[in-house]
């Protein structure tokens, strides 16, 4: 290793040039165990034999065999610590990695007769046989073995899906060929592996056009790289690069929240100016800056730039890395402004002091659950703002009530002892030495920042945070839920906020005790006792409506036309619900044995229509493509099963002669 390669190609020699011997542990471990293969050390060989066990195969008789048996022993313990360090499967970024490799072991396995969930049994196994170095697996097995099961029941059913497909596509084939757009798009769309497609296709004497396959994914990989979500920011990154290299911006935020700033660039539409009119758009450079750059979830602080003579020259909507170490500041300029002025940059107070309340709440939050739930949960992602806080993590189960109660009472336990939130700089390896915990997948420097509340959370984080836990004021969970297979979301509110929460539902809660004409403390039974009534009231209405139903329908007989041996009735009866319909409808199908009954009622929201057939009459006429008829003549939609159906509209004027119609074209089909 001779060089460091930086974004734009240059070459930069290393100050210690270096052989790299791909001398890993699974080698060195192999020259000392005396083995000639990685596969055959103590470190994959005991996973390998426990496969073959759960398959009843033996390692070493066949070599299609021993290259699944392989396969699934490295994969399984890959996917066992990347699941635990809080990883989970999905078509993205790591999670995509994690997927694939676990899908390349259950095909491989399944190619050599292996059809049933394997693969979560393994990593079990993987977690018992590294325990010794790693005890903290044994921790996680049953979340991983969840996790893994359910992935594998996933590609089960996605499997069968794409063998389905390409059955139905391989049989239009004019040639002996798989076009590549073909191969392509069971790839890309129903995940069917370009081996498995091989083996397939040589199953039914057909051959797959790899230089086609190949071309399809190559103008993927273009659209991907076209779409990448830093396309825009790469596209300036170079001359934040070259002010980089002048030095990095000086951070003041964590004591200071204005201060004297000198402008080093400023860059409208993509290139650099060196002057900025009033009401233009644009971004500025500082030497050093008190407004914290949106990363590690938290938002970008918003403030005012001024002259030296007091003047604002810009509102700053918000700051973000262009580059790793160099601030951007989003401007909306207010005044003339030029690089190398000298401006006073003021973050909003307000607005940092509600986002640095909820940044440390959200580490206590972490903490609360870890201890609620298990040391299983870690950081999936996080959102801190001044109106609130939004925290993912890795966890496959709802959260009740009570544990989300507890969690709080956790948190607002904290938040009264009002400890102080301690934050140190120490060597990355001494910061994991003392429990501080890094978010899996996180770039971090030599020396990192540590943000504790002693004996309860220890985090790596670069955030703004109160200086004493009090300073939060209180911590209220407003919603949890479900985001995706593994993964959950809470988001909490703090300070004024939960304070204007509390206010608001506690109005509301006054206001109902007025409408019930109860005290507070008696409001519960109250509504019990009026949602009683309402049921039973609710009841009677029923009962009365099907009374009313079974007395109209004494009223209909006169209306209904005998058509060779079977009653036919249209009528329309203003006043009815659906329920009513549908119940009057039923009952004179049954009275009549041999019928097709036509019901319509109009109110303040249209048209309702129930159609009814009997069985015998469904050959003839069915009442699904009745209720559509009708429904299309007043303006709506209609449809259902041939003996019952329903469908409405909005044209009530039209009703008339749809029914009139309809009735005609149904007594020439009986």
């Amino acid at each position: 290793m001779q060089f460091d390669r930086d974004a734009q190609g240059k070459l930069t020699p290393l100050p210690r040039p270096s052989i790299d011997t791909g001398m890993g542990l699974e080698r060195i471990a192999a020259v000392l165990q005396g083995k000639i293969s990685n596969y055959d050390t103590d470190l994959i060989r005991p996973i390998i034999d426990h496969a073959a066990g759960l398959f009843g195969l033996a390692y070493g008789a066949d070599a299609r065999v021993d290259t699944a048996l392989r396969i699934a022993a490295d994969h399984a313990r890959a996917a066992a610590f990347l699941i635990h360090d809080g990883v989970l499967p999905s078509n993205e970024g790591r999670g995509y990695v994690l997927r694939k490799i676990m899908r390349r072991a259950m095909r491989n396995v399944r190619l050599i007769g292996v059809e049933d969930p394997f693969l979560y049994k393994l990593t079990g196994f993987v977690a018992a046989l590294m325990k010794s170095p790693y005890p903290e697996l044994m921790e996680s097995v049953e979340r991983v073995a969840r996790v893994v099961k359910d992935e594998e029941h996933r590609y089960a059913t996605t499997f069968l899906v794409a063998e389905k497909m390409f059955q139905d596509s391989i049989r239009t084939l004019a040639g002996r060929q798989i076009p590549g757009a073909l191969s392509f798009k069971l790839y890309d769309t129903y995940g069917l592996a370009l081996d498995e497609q091989e083996e397939m296709a040589r199953e039914h004497g057909l051959a797959l056009d790899r230089e086609a396959f190949d071309e399809e994914m190559k103008t993927q990989r273009e659209r991907a790289r076209a779409s990448w979500k830093g396309a825009e920011k790469a596209a300036v990154a170079p001359a934040y690069q070259k002010l980089l290299e002048r030095g990095r911006t000086r951070f003041l935020g964590y004591t200071d929240l204005a201060a004297e700033c000198r402008v080093l660039s400023l860059i409208a539409d993509r290139e650099p100016v060196t002057h900025l009119a009033a009401g233009a758009k644009a971004e500025l450079v500082f030497d050093q800056t008190p407004f914290y750059a949106e990363t590690g979830g938290q938002v970008g602080d918003r403030g005012t730039l001024y002259a030296a003579s007091g003047e604002p020259v810009a509102n700053v909507e918000t700051a973000f890395p262009g580059v790793p170490g160099l601030t951007v500041h989003r401007i909306a300029a207010l005044a003339p402004i030029a690089v190398g002025d000298v401006l006073r940059a003021v973050v909003a107070a307000p607005l940092r002091n509600a986002t640095r309340r909820n940044h440390t709440a959200t580490h206590l939050l972490h903490a609360a659950l870890r201890e609620v739930l298990g040391t299983h949960v870690k950081q999936a992602g996080s959102v801190v703002e001044p109106g609130r806080l939004r925290f993912d993590f890795t966890h496959y189960a709802a959260v009740d009530r009570a544990e989300i109660d507890e969690v709080e009472r956790l948190m607002n336990d904290q938040i009264l002892r009002n400890s102080e939130v301690a934050t140190r700089v120490m060597a990355l390896d001494q910061a994991i030495a003392t429990g501080a915990m890094a978010l899996f997948g996180e770039k971090y420097g030599e020396e990192v920042r540590v943000v504790c509340v002693p004996g309860f959370s220890t985090e790596l984080c670069g955030g703004t945070h109160v200086t004493r836990t009090g300073d939060i004021g209180v911590c209220k969970v407003v919603a949890e839920g479900s985001i995706s297979s593994g993964v959950r979301r809470i988001e909490a509110i703090t300070g004024e906020a939960a304070l204007r929460q509390y206010q608001q539902a506690n109005g509301a809660l006054k206001r109902i005790s007025e409408l019930v004409r109860a005290s507070e403390p008696e409001l519960i039974e109250q509504v019990e006792r009026l949602l009683e009534t309402e049921r039973s009231l609710e009841h009677q209405v029923k009962l009365l409506k099907e009374k009313l139903a079974q007395a109209a329908s004494g009223a209909l007989e006169s209306q209904a036309r005998t058509v060779n041996g079977a009653r036919l009735l249209a009528a329309r009866l203003d006043g009815m619900d659906r329920q009513q319909l549908r119940t009057l409808a039923d009952s004179l199908r049954n009275k009549w044995k041999s019928a097709v009954v036509m019901l319509a009622s109009v109110d303040e929201n249209g048209v309702a229509i129930v159609c009814a057939v009997t069985k015998d009459l469904t050959g003839k006429v069915q009442a699904g493509k009745l209720a559509a008829a009708l429904s299309q003549v007043v303006g709506g939609k209609g449809g259902g099963r041939p003996d019952m159906a329903e469908g409405g509209g909005k044209d009530t004027s039209a009703l008339a002669g749809a029914l009139e119609r309809i009735s005609a074209e149904v007594e020439a089909k009986l």
